[in-house]
């Protein structure tokens, strides 16, 4: 029998056959791995907006999950544009008003809660503080996915939900 040359000797051509199939194989179960822990992230990604719904007897802050999954809000800020407030009840036109909690809260995904609602005449004066009042919320999702939304309702995804003590928001 002839000497073939290594590349033309039919064990070799098997395995190369099979390193080839198992190489194709390995890199198809990486790919569909890859794209399962992708679809799983979008089928719980939580999209959270906040919203301000006022008319001439009523004014209220809303926060609404239009997302898939249920977001986790780590932390509130409230800005009046002077201090970081604690409570709703540090601005004079909040006094009375109905409040609800916002911090540390776990809003299931189609769902609203509505932090402060005031029925009466003197929603004007909610509307006129409204104008100084800024709200920001960082939440993440199950999968530790974090981001910051302010009232302009543009997500900016973050590493972590991090917020210096004095600036929290405890309601």
């Amino acid at each position: 029998m002839a000497n073939l040359p290594w590349y033309k000797n039919p064990e070799m051509i098997v395995a190369l056959s099979a390193l080839v199939i198992g190489l194709v194989t390995a890199f198809t179960s990486i790919y569909s791995a890859y794209v399962d822990r992708e679809y799983a992230r979008a089928s719980v990604w939580p999209r959270l907006e906040i919203f301000r719904s006022y008319n001439v007897n009523a004014f209220s802050y809303g926060v609404h999950n239009n997302g898939t999954g249920p977001a986790l809000i780590k932390y509130a800020k409230v800005f009046d544009g002077k201090n970081y407030l604690k409570t709703w009840k540090e601005l004079e036109s909040f006094q009375g008003v109905r409040q609800s909690h916002l911090s540390n809260r776990t809003l299931s995904p189609q769902k609203s809660i509505t932090p402060v609602s005031y029925k009466g005449k003197d929603a004007d004066k909610l509307a006129e503080a409204d104008k100084l009042i800024n709200i920001e919320l960082c939440y993440c999702s199950i999968y530790d996915e974090c981001w910051l939304i302010d009232r302009n309702n543009r997500p900016e995804e973050v590493e972590a939900c991090v917020i210096n003590e004095e600036q929290q928001f405890l309601q």
